[in-house]
């Protein structure tokens, strides 16, 4: 039965939203393709991506921080809007994945297939989209029992279905509004709804595979996380991610001034207008001592390595 939820949601959710876009030079012509457009594409996915990022992962996941009811509110529904699973499914997902990362258990780690070309071409396929369509659904009773008792979170983890069908319908509508015609409510669906679903499940995922495959490890993990600093921009500062997994209960990735991190910034304006508080964010001297255990491990390794040791 669970399996079967998966298939459907990956079809309905995934399969549905990418073939709508590959198919656009097919229809391009027949759908507006204007400022409103691009600004339904562009702004419903900056919102529904900070559902995800501030809401889902840094809020409800890892408790980084606190937030006023009203915020919470707004960032499950844009979250849920996101159609990366309901609340409670996504951090009993997430935490488990931090339990063991890149290890058994993980259920997207591209690292389980082994070492030769074609395995990390298998295991890069499986943590970016196959891991969907069929995986081991956690235990949320002893991973987010915290979601499960709060009655705001379990109403909107129970209408999530809702929730997405709202993020099709309300840029429909505007497009409708604009351009007072049929084809303005289909444009407003594919930009605002479907194209813009698709570019949010390619960053998350990308974040996914990508992210522990590649990138500088800047701290000591147990994992194989890098930082992509290529991708900060369109993952909102997610992609700082063995930062991340360093100091998983930071609202806070980007560590560094330079690090761009959206969402971080998102939350401390929060925090300026009292919606956000007690901001969990390492000190400098911690980062500085957790940076200090990385060099200090890359000196080991390098040290018993079979080429230095021939030398």
């Amino acid at each position: 039965m669970i399996h079967r939820m998966q298939r459907q949601h990956v079809l309905l959710f995934n399969v549905v939203p990418h073939l709508a876009v590959l198919g656009l030079p097919l229809y391009w012509s027949s759908v507006y393709a204007g400022p409103t457009e691009w600004l339904l594409f562009i702004g419903g996915w900056f919102l529904t991506t900070l559902g995800i990022t501030a809401g889902f992962h840094r809020l409800v996941a890892h408790k980084s921080y606190a937030a006023h009811p009203r915020l919470l509110l707004v960032l499950a529904w844009l979250g849920s809007m996101g159609a990366q699973g309901a609340i409670a499914s996504w951090v009993a997902i997430h935490r488990t994945h931090h339990e063991c990362s890149d290890v058994p258990g993980d259920v997207h780690s591209p690292n389980l297939h082994g070492d030769g070309f074609l395995d990390k071409a298998k295991g890069l396929f499986h943590s970016h989209l196959g891991w969907m369509w069929r995986h081991p659904y956690p235990n949320i009773v002893r991973v987010a029992p915290d979601v499960l008792r709060n009655k705001v979170l379990m109403r909107i983890n129970g209408q999530y279905h809702y929730w997405i069908a709202a993020g099709l319908i309300i840029p429909a509508a505007i497009g409708a509004a604009v351009h007072r015609d049929v084809t303005g409510a289909v444009s407003g669906l594919l930009w605002g709804g479907l194209f813009r679903m698709v570019l949010l499940q390619q960053m998350t995922w990308t974040v996914t595979s990508l992210a522990h495959l590649t990138g500088r490890r800047r701290f000591d993990t147990p994992d194989r996380s890098g930082n992509l600093w290529w991708l900060s921009l369109p993952s909102l500062g997610e992609s700082w991610h063995n930062n991340h997994h360093r100091f998983a209960n930071s609202p806070k990735v980007g560590l560094d001034w330079y690090n761009l991190d959206l969402t971080y910034w998102f939350i401390r304006s929060m925090s300026f207008l009292g919606l956000a508080s007690d901001l969990r964010v390492p000190k400098q001297e911690q980062i500085a001592a957790r940076e200090a255990e990385w060099r200090v491990a890359e000196q080991v390794t390098q040290r018993d390595s079979p080429s230095s040791t021939r030398s």
